[in-house]
Parts: structure tokens; C-alpha cells; sequence
């Protein structure tokens, strides 16, 4: 016999943000108002509260179309900041009633008897299916060897950053140089902050090309209609860094290059720490070599798309280098480069352990097919590639919770009353 209210509900949604708000929108539209979303904080959380003053969006406004709800601004092609993103979710849920309990985090979530069963801080819930929806950046991750660091310099997380005048006086080490790393580092040496910036293997982007921001004429070249299913190297798409760029002051390209003319210190890949500092590997060049190729590889194939269908867009060179480093450092020693902070800005871990549920790879990751798992009735939603390039992002969320649905539609008995 199915459980009644208070303890059951047909679908049980975990995370309030933009994924488990696009879920509660397709269930309302296929009629499924047996539902609840459990959101451990409040609806934009992350954005409000895991986002520096300064941040903003990479892709421009017109690709957030969460359902139900495009971007209906006067600037589709700007870069919404942080509270603009805020309002953006949160007038999204004030536009359909999404039925939200915040404050309550999910515990633990197990199937028995054909139920799943789900522990919160607001008791025992049962349901016929769960979309897990709270993305995969749970964990900030941070390398062997930061507990020897000394204690009087200043260590952060990405996560944690939120301003220049929470940092030191003195010299910062941000290592890590995907999105966050490059945009925070942007964001002190703006302020006069002296920087060092330890390098990954984050490719780079033109912002605008040709009369175009890059991502316009990627979109509509269909490159972000590929799938998963359909990509050459799906092992690549899933562990691959993001391109980075910035869309900070109308947007614009992030040259590492024509950051060291300016001062900031670049260094290779730390591949060892202790108390005094770090040990680098010599691949300041190469690593920025390979950016630059992933920049102008890009730019040849917009050139190539412009060229097919005949496009009338004004002619642009791609990329030189402006700079090339006259050394490359083997160590990074923090006491005679009066390093006072360090910000860290690579990556987190998934955690999934309050699953318990036989779903997960050997990296954390659940294993699915579009969101769907092994386990009938048990979903994920917002993660990276789960079905296209948009998959975690405001661009393709709403195809993904539309799959779902239908999916839980095509199952969906209404629960017996008492």
C-alpha cells in the first residue's frame, strides 16, 4: 500500500537552484503537483552566497532560458553579475510556485520495498522517485601537502574568496588557473595586489571574434547541440577544465601573457609543497601554448562556419603571443616572494554519500544514462554532460528536466488518499 500524507509524496527533488526548479516546472506542466523540493538554504544559495562580489556569468544573457522563463532583458548579449543572477532565480520561482521547503537537507536517501525513502532534518519522507539536483561541486578539493603550509599565511578556497580586502597585505599565490583562478586573479591585480598564479591546463577562449561573442557563433554553428552519446572524447568532456574568459565589464578575453607584461607572476604546474614552498614543473610554456591553441582553434572554426555559409562578418587574425617567459622557476619559495595568502582554485569533489544507492563510479560520480540510473525512479539533473554542453548550465537545463519528466509522467499513478 503506497504511504499517505504527511510521509509520502510521489517525487521528492533534492536542491532548490536552477535544476530542481526546472524539475518542479516540468512536473507542474505534466500535471504532477504531488511534489516537493528539498532545499537545505534558500533559493540561490550558491549564487548569493559561493560567488565573489564581482562575479558574473561567461555566457551571454540570451542563454538563460530556464523553462518557462528566457531572459527577457535589454542587454542579450551582456554578462548578468551576481545579483542579477540572484533575482534571475529567484523570480523564476516566484513565477510558477514551485512547492520549496527551505532549510531542510536531505540526509540520506534508500529504496525499500519498491519506496525510496529519505531522511531530512524535517523527518522520514517516502516517494516513487528522487531527482538528485544540487550539481557535482560539493567538496572544495584541496592537494596533499596544504597542511604544511605555515599558519601565518592566509589559505582560501575559491569558494571562500569573496573581495581584495579580505586578503593580506602582501604578495597572493592563487593556484589554479581555470575560470575561478584567472577571474580572481583579475580581480586583485585590478585593485593593485601583487599576484602569482601557478598554471593548470585550463584551454582559453576569444570572447568576441568576428563581429560576435565567441559563444554566439559556437551556438549557432550547433556545436552545443552535440551530446554526450555523440562527442569523440567523452573522457575529455567529463575531466576537461572550462575555457577560461570572463564576461566582467561587457566581457572580455583573458590573455595570461598580457597579464605578465603587467606583473603577475606566472609559474608551472606545483607538483610538490612543504613549509617553505613550492616545488614547480617547467611547463610555463607549454601550458600556455596549448591554451593559445585551444583559443585560435576555435577562432578557425568560426572562420571555417563564416566561410561555408557565405557570412558577411568583418576579417580578424587570430592570435600572437605578446610574451614568453625568460625562465622558468623550479620552486616557488613563500618567504622570499613575501607570499602572505594563497587561494586555491582546483575544483571540488562530488559527495553523494548520503545516496545509498549501488549508482556511483570510482570518482563519486553517479553513473547515468541522460540523467537516468540503474536504480528505476532515481534521477540526477545539473550535473556536467549529461546530455550536452548545456547540461549544467542555464542554457540546457530545461531540455534535461523536460526528459525527466516525461519519463516520470509516463509512470506517474495518482497517490491513493486516504
Amino acid at each position: 500500500m503506497p504511504f499517505h500524507e504527511p510521509n509520502f509524496t510521489s517525487v521528492i527533488i533534492i536542491g532548490g537552484g536552477q535544476a530542481g526548479l526546472s524539475a518542479s516546472y516540468h512536473l507542474k506542466q505534466r500535471g504532477i503537483s504531488d511534489h516537493i523540493i528539498f532545499e537545505k538554504n534558500r533559493i540561490g544559495h550558491a549564487w548569493r552566497e559561493e560567488r565573489w562580489d564581482t562575479f558574473c556569468l561567461v555566457t551571454p544573457n540570451h542563454q538563460c532560458r530556464l523553462p518557462g522563463h528566457p531572459y527577457t532583458g535589454d542587454d542579450p548579449e551582456g554578462f548578468m553579475v551576481k545579483d542579477e543572477i540572484v533575482k534571475y532565480v529567484e523570480n523564476y520561482a516566484k513565477s510558477f510556485d514551485p512547492p520549496i521547503r527551505e532549510g531542510v537537507s536531505v540526509l540520506s536517501v534508500r529504496k525499500n520495498q519498491g519506496y525510496f525513502e529519505v531522511q531530512t532534518t524535517h523527518g522520514l519522507w517516502h516517494c516513487e522517485d528522487v531527482i538528485c539536483a544540487i550539481g557535482s561541486f560539493h567538496t572544495p578539493f584541496l592537494p596533499k601537502g596544504a597542511d604544511l603550509i605555515p599558519d601565518h599565511i592566509q589559505q582560501i578556497h575559491s569558494v571562500n574568496y569573496k573581495r581584495p580586502s579580505q586578503i593580506p597585505e602582501g604578495e597572493t599565490l592563487i593556484v589554479g588557473s581555470g575560470q575561478s583562478g584567472v577571474q580572481i586573479m583579475e580581480d586583485l591585480h585590478l585593485t593593485g595586489k601583487k599576484v602569482h598564479l601557478c598554471l593548470g591546463n585550463a584551454p582559453r577562449s576569444p570572447r568576441r571574434y568576428r563581429g560576435k561573442d565567441a559563444v554566439t557563433w559556437l551556438e549557432e554553428m550547433g556545436y552545443y547541440l552535440t551530446t554526450f552519446s555523440e562527442h569523440p572524447d567523452q573522457a575529455k568532456a567529463l575531466s576537461g577544465t572550462n575555457h577560461y574568459l570572463t564576461g566582467r565589464d561587457g566581457g572580455h578575453e583573458i590573455d595570461l601573457r598580457q597579464f605578465a607584461l603587467e606583473g603577475v607572476k606566472l609559474y608551472g604546474f606545483a607538483e610538490g609543497i612543504d613549509h617553505e614552498k613550492f616545488t614547480l614543473r617547467q611547463d610555463i610554456s607549454q601550458k600556455l601554448a596549448a591554451a593559445d591553441k585551444s583559443y585560435n582553434g576555435i577562432c578557425k572554426r568560426i572562420d571555417e562556419y563564416i566561410a561555408t555559409a557565405g557570412i558577411d562578418a568583418p576579417e580578424e587574425s587570430h592570435y600572437t603571443p605578446v610574451w614568453e617567459p625568460e625562465t622558468e622557476p623550479t620552486e616557488l619559495d613563500f618567504s622570499k616572494n613575501n607570499i602572505t595568502s594563497i587561494i586555491w582554485c582546483i575544483g571540488f569533489r562530488p559527495d553523494f554519500k548520503f545516496i545509498d544507492l549501488p549508482i556511483f563510479n570510482m570518482r563519486g560520480f553517479p553513473e547515468t544514462n541522460r540523467g537516468t540510473t540503474a536504480i528505476p525512479g532515481m534521477y540526477f539533473l545539473g550535473l556536467p554532460w549529461l546530455n550536452t554542453w548545456g547540461s549544467a548550465r542555464f542554457s540546457g537545463i530545461a531540455e534535461d528536466a523536460e526528459f525527466i519528466a516525461n519519463k516520470i509522467a509516463a509512470n506517474f499513478k495518482e497517490p491513493v488518499t486516504a
